[in-house]
């Protein structure tokens, strides 16, 4: 009995330390009373708290004046010490993985990545990532313990409850694999996986063409096509994690059959294979996806035909979920968006023709943080740092608590 009261008031001392680090995370720097006030406590117990965070690095002091402040207390401004912890994100794509490094700030510390051959199974490229990130973090300085979490990306829908990669084209080498386990077992990190797709959305969202966007549809238009779904400012994966498989839309239920079992699937029609299909009676059998783009970007009828075609059917699958959905604002990614306008504009057309009238009018948009491996990484940080359970409790946690 001796013991309960000593263990209460570590429980509401440590309970008060999150609380005012929270506070940090989510407003940024404050003065001390600011703090007291928001926090419900005194000023004395704050100063109490303030110290013994400051002590263990996890909150530092800014004598910056920032914009607007008028009360004549510049300095003495706390806020989240943003090298504290660090967050990661791997993406794992066809041929290739990439790891990036951020601080609790979303700052990049270091980022890196390697090709793999397409043939290479997921027990290779668990190793090549572990690598990578072992490689970062020496090379930043950093200790493994310090990282909060890695959010990772691989091809393919993730089933919520059991873990396990579906398969959504042949050839996946992540199909029926349990990635998060195999990870979390080669990091020794907590590990959340994610569609690589989605990370790319969730990468936009944060630092791209969806900046400040609660309501944002991403997509991708590459040999898939995926997409992922931020509603209210938070990723939306369905009720066992399959939503987003855009690419898996009938567009023609008499249409050629699709491996995935359904029959005129939007990514026989606009998917990366079926579009230099269509161009390639006009280019030759042996020119590039990069020559394909330059030439109707000067003016080729032949391309502009058939990026108009695509464009419209993609719209009109996009007129129906906006119908749906109502987003604010569509990002175009994936190494068909390149084309430029010449497929946008007949994409917004169609969801004009087609959407009904009060979503009719939403921002289409192409993606601004380019394309590859790298865009899913940083996803998969900006995962980690909006959705760890509670970012507060882990960075007290990995601290540690002073008795």
């Amino acid at each position: 009995m001796s013991r309960k009261p000593g263990g209460s008031l570590r429980s509401l001392r440590r309970s008060n330390q999150e609380q005012v680090i929270a506070l940090l995370i989510a407003q940024g720097p404050l003065h001390r009373a600011e703090l007291a006030r928001q926090a419900g406590v005194s000023r004395t117990t704050v100063s109490t708290i303030v110290s013994e965070l400051l002590a263990r690095g996890l909150v530092t002091e800014s004598y910056e004046q920032p914009d607007g402040d008028l009360d004549g207390r510049a300095g003495n401004r706390l806020l989240v010490n943003p090298r504290a912890a660090v967050v990661a994100g791997m993406n794992h794509t066809f041929d290739g993985v990439w790891v990036h490094l951020s601080d609790l700030a979303a700052r990049e510390i270091a980022s890196s990545g390697t090709t793999l051959d397409p043939g290479t199974g997921p027990a290779e490229r668990v190793e090549a990532g572990a690598s990578i990130l072992q490689r970062l973090l020496d090379s930043a300085g950093l200790e493994r313990q310090q990282v909060i979490g890695v959010g990772v990306g691989v091809p393919g829908p993730i089933h919520r409850e059991t873990g396990v990669v579906g398969v959504s084209l042949p050839g996946q080498p992540w199909s029926h694999v349990h990635a998060a386990d195999e990870l979390q077992q080669a990091l020794g990190l907590p590990v959340v996986v994610e569609n690589n797709t989605r990370l790319e959305g969730v990468a936009e969202a944060r630092w791209g063409a969806g900046r400040g966007v609660a309501n944002l549809l991403y997509f991708g238009l590459s040999s898939g096509i995926g997409s992922g779904l931020i509603l209210d400012g938070r990723l939306y994966r369905g009720a066992v994690g399959a939503a987003g498989e855009l690419g898996h839309v009938s567009v023609s239920v008499d249409g050629a059959p699709c491996p995935c079992g359904n029959r005129g699937c939007l990514v026989l029609r606009a998917g990366l294979p079926a579009v230099l299909a269509a161009l390639r009676p006009s280019f030759g059998e042996e020119t590039e996806l990069e020559e394909m783009l330059a030439r109707t970007a000067a003016g080729d009828r032949a391309g502009e035909k058939v990026f108009t075609d695509v464009g419209t059917v993609v719209g009109q699958v996009l007129a129906n979920l906006c119908n749906l959905l109502n987003p604010e604002r569509i990002v175009v990614g994936g190494e068909l968006s390149r084309a430029g306008e010449v497929l946008l504009r007949p994409m917004r057309d169609a969801i004009r023709r087609h959407a009904l009238s009060l979503v009719r009018d939403v921002d289409v948009v192409p993606a601004e943080l380019g394309l590859g491996a790298r865009v899913g990484a940083l996803g998969g940080a900006a995962l980690v740092l909006s959705e760890t359970p509670d970012l507060a409790a882990a960075l007290n946690r990995m601290s540690g608590i002073t008795a």
